[in-house]
Parts: C-alpha cells; structure tokens; sequence
C-alpha cells in the first residue's frame, strides 16, 4: 500500500515540516538571521579595537594586558563549542541562541561598569565569549538543515554581515565614544547585541519526512488469502498514537500487535495516512547529544587538523597590518585604508566562493584546498611588500582569499567528503573546539615572534607556516574518504530468500470474531 504524508499549519514553535530539503520557504529567514548573528557577534569582536586606547589610559594598562580581554573571548568561545552542540541536541537551536545572546549583552553590560581589567576578562572574557559560542555555531548548524544545493552560496552571502558590520560599527561607536565615552558606548553596544535574542526566535527547527513512501506487505498465498477474506467479509483495524497525534490506518494484516475491533466497511482500505493536527509536533528522532564517532572518521580528523593550523593563518594580518604598515613609513590614514580594502575584499571573496562551490557538479573540498594555497601565498607576500601600493595589493589579495576560506571552512563539514549533514552539529562542536587552541596560541606565538627578532614579518612567516601545514592536511580528506585509509566496513550479506508466509491457525479468525463481539457486548452493557 501507498503511504501519503499530510502535513498542515502548525504553531510557531512547531517545526517546519518538509518532504525534502526547501532550499528556501523559511530558510531565507533563517539566513537573514544568521545575518544579523554574523554581525552583532565577529563584527562587533573585530570593531572592538577602538576602545583599546581607551581601556589602556582608563586602567593604566598595557596593550598585551588589554588584548587578552578579547583573547580570551575567542578562546572561550571555540573552546565551548561542544558544550554548544550538547546545548542544540537537548533544548534545540533557538532556545539554546537566545539565551546566548543575552549572556552577550549581559557581559557589555556588565563590562562597561568594570573598575579593573580583570573585571573586563570575566564580563567579555568569559560571560560575552560563553555567549558567542551559543549563538554563531547553532545559527549556522541551523542554516546549513535549510539548504541543499543553494548550501555554500547562501552560508557564504550571510556570513558577510560580520564584514559589513566592521565598516558600520567601528566609525558609528568611534563618534558614540567622542560624544558619551567608551563608558556609555560599551553600554549601548550590549543593549543592541539584544538583538541577537530576536534573530534566535526566528530559528525554527526543520523536520523532513518522506512523501508517497512504499510500504511493502509480506505476501500471502492465494488460499489463505481467500479465505481470509471470506471468513472476515474486509474488517479493518485501527491505531492511534497519543503521544504523537498520528493515526494510521490500515488492515489487520499489515499491522502487528494490539488492535481492536471496528464495524465493518463497504470497501477495504488501502492507503495509509499520517495526519499531523494543529495540537500535536511530529515526533523527531533520538539524537546523540555529541557524537563522538566523528573522532573515527580519518577524513573528520584530517579536517580537524586543517583548522587547527590554517587557524594562525587568520590572526596576524588584522593585528600587525597597521604597525607593518607604520614601520615602512605609510601614515595612520593611509594604514587605516588599507585595512579598508582588506574588508571589502573579504566580503567579494566569501560571495565569490559561494558562487562557485553552489556550481554542480564540483568537488568542493579541491576548491577549498585552491583557495588555502594562495592565502598561504598571499601570507608569504607581505614581508616582501614595499610602500603603500604594494602593501595594499597584498592586503586585497589576503582578504578575498581569506573571505573565500572563513566563508565556507565550517559548512564543508555538511559535505560527504567530511562528515555529511547528519553529523553536521557533532562535528562542528568538535571542529571549532579543535580550533580553539590555535586561536588561544596564535597571537600570543606571533607577538612573542615579533619581539624577540624585532620584525613584524616574522609574525606572517610563521602564519604562513601554519597554512601550509592546513593545506597538507585538507589536501589529504579526500583520499581519507575515499581510498586506502577509510574504514573497512563489513560487506552486507545478501538478503536471504523469504519464507513463506505461515498459514494462520484455523481457530484464529474464531477467537478474533470472538472478541469483537465481547467488547461490543461490554460497550453496549455500558
């Protein structure tokens, strides 16, 4: 018989049900508040360098004793990235944002009251960088359920807020700070990181069910199918689910277990229907809270290992771009435009990296492995760079190519050649908390580079070296996948013939006709 699946409005803390991946319907919300997540999350950690000269003469502090406050952040937040994932897995995406949204906003609350740096640690540190992990990686584990072919180009478009937002927030706080004082301006950024409460609550959870699914019967020999029907004149049975609000209909010899008896009908029936009502959300199956078996998978772990190096990739240009720039003699304005057109190169390089991974067929893991070998080609360039038009050629070239790795690196982890979509949120826990010792390790390396050689390339050969070492490992995810390293699973032995079907007893159909007629007894007595 035809399975036919009905799916009907349902409230809004329901999930949407799908026969098959949307690639749209409410995914564009989705991605508009991934958006908004971007930036008011990576925007408002990279614009927060404007207030660095102003915490130093308001602590008397140096300019490493303030950097750790963001350090720390991201440390924080790569670090509890499975917590993230355990988070997503038992309460859901949405409420699991929310609330780290307003873990956000409460530490720039809180910070903008801080009488000591170590109070900024705790409030930014560790409230705020808590509440980052909370909100960018189920947003974006959300988003990736929603897509399909569209994946990578929609992924790449909306993480381009956080680019956006540099260019919007850091000259908007920079005139709020000349106005009210990094005090108030720090206040007013936790009140409009709020925000990020209402991009969760957009967040409805996806459920895909399949449509016009074939339901196979066990067949039945022709006698005793006759006289069946004969003996029982098309009686049908019925079940009803109620903790799920389904009901399936069907007949007695389709369905095992407990039934009961109901009049006859005229004619048999012989599609099943699975009917969602208003009151009632489709039954989700059990997942893993982290599934750790992504630590068996070779190609997961080459990957794992990419992120972790190319990670020391991403640091040293935005925080040692200026003071290159400066030690060749370029002045502060001409530095701050260079830093500029690094941003709006990084916005064109994740659109354009979208665009092409979203051409089918591709194999999107090769593409990625292009775009890691020219970023560490572009990291080796700016040592050799010379007055402003070459370091600005550099710093163009480094942030397309970076926009086309920051991008796309995490929604690759949905692909097959990695770990596929049904392993997606696990994953990215684990992928992100491996990333974190690279983010925690890699300023810190860079600067102790710098002081002890004097030189700020130093600084960039050693995140070229980092690069490459990703690149060895990307490039070896899909041999992981495909050749001689992958996990040897068992063959499948071929299905052994059926049996035929046994006969039923020939008192059954007397005691099922027997029962039916002493529950109607007992109904009709009542």
């Amino acid at each position: 018989s035809r399975m036919t699946v009905k799916a009907v409005k349902m409230s809004c803390a329901a999930p949407n049900v799908y026969t098959k991946v949307p690639d749209g319907g409410w995914g564009w919300t989705v991605a508009l508040a991934f958006f908004f997540v971007e930036a008011l999350t990576y925007g408002i950690i990279k614009s927060f360098g404007v207030f660095f000269n102003d915490l130093m003469e308001s602590f008397d502090e140096t300019n490493s004793r303030i950097s750790w406050i963001i350090s720390i952040c991201v440390f924080v937040q790569t670090f509890t990235a499975p917590l993230s994932t355990v988070l997503s897995n038992r309460f859901g995406h949405r409420v699991v944002v929310m609330a780290g949204g307003v873990l956000i906003s409460s530490g720039m609350v809180a910070a903008s009251f801080a009488r000591t740096v170590v109070d900024m640690y705790v409030a930014i540190g560790v409230v705020s960088g808590l509440g980052y992990c909370l909100s960018f990686l189920p947003t974006v584990t959300i988003l990736s359920q929603y897509f399909d072919k569209r994946r990578s180009l929609v992924t790449a478009v909306a993480s381009t807020g956080e680019c956006f937002a540099v260019f919007s927030f850091a000259p908007a706080i920079t005139a709020l700070k000349e106005q009210m004082g990094w005090r108030y301006s720090l206040l007013a950024v936790g009140v409009l990181q709020l925000g990020i409460v209402v991009c969760g609550s957009l967040l409805r959870p996806i459920l895909i069910v399949q449509e016009h699914q074939e339901v196979k019967a066990q067949p039945v020999e022709e006698p005793a199918e006759t006289k069946y029907m004969l003996e029982n004149e098309q009686t049908r049975t019925s079940i009803e689910s109620i903790d799920s609000g389904v009901e399936i209909t069907t007949s007695p010899s389709n369905v095992p277990g407990k039934t009961k008896a109901e009049p006859k009908s005229e004619e048999p029936k012989e599609n099943v229907q699975i009917l969602v009502d208003n009151n009632s959300s489709p039954t989700e199956p059990k997942t893993q809270l982290l599934d750790f078996s992504v630590m068996k998978d070779y190609s997961f772990i080459c990957y794992a290992f990419f992120g972790l190096f190319a990670t020391l990739g991403f640091f040293a240009p935005s925080l040692y771009i200026i003071p290159l720039s400066l030690s060749l003699g370029i002045g502060k304005d001409h530095s701050a435009y260079i830093l500029s057109a690094m941003a709006i190169a990084e916005v064109l390089g994740r659109i354009s990296a979208g665009w092409v991974l979203n051409k089918q067929p591709i194999r999107k893991i090769y593409i990625e492995l292009i775009c890691v070998i020219l970023l560490s080609v572009a990291l080796f360039a700016f040592p050799f760079a010379s007055g402003f038009w070459g370091l600005m050629a550099c710093s163009i070239f480094f942030g397309f190519m970076l926009g086309t790795v920051a991008g796309t690196h995490i929604p690759l982890l949905a692909e097959d050649d990695v770990v596929g979509i049904a392993k997606m949120s696990s994953a990215a826990g684990v992928y992100v908390f491996i990333q974190s010792l690279a983010g925690l390790a890699g300023p810190p390396l860079a600067g102790v580079l710098v002081d002890t050689t004097q030189n700020y390339s130093s600084a960039f050969y050693s995140c070229a070296a980092g690069m490459v070492l990703g690149a060895a490992f990307l490039s070896l995810v899909r041999p992981c996948k495909a050749g001689p390293c992958r996990r040897r699973e068992p063959r499948a032995e071929a299905p052994a013939a059926e049996a035929p079907p046994h006969d039923p007893p020939e008192d059954f159909i007397e005691m099922d006709i027997g029962k039916a007629d002493s529950s109607g007894k007992g109904s009709d007595s009542a």
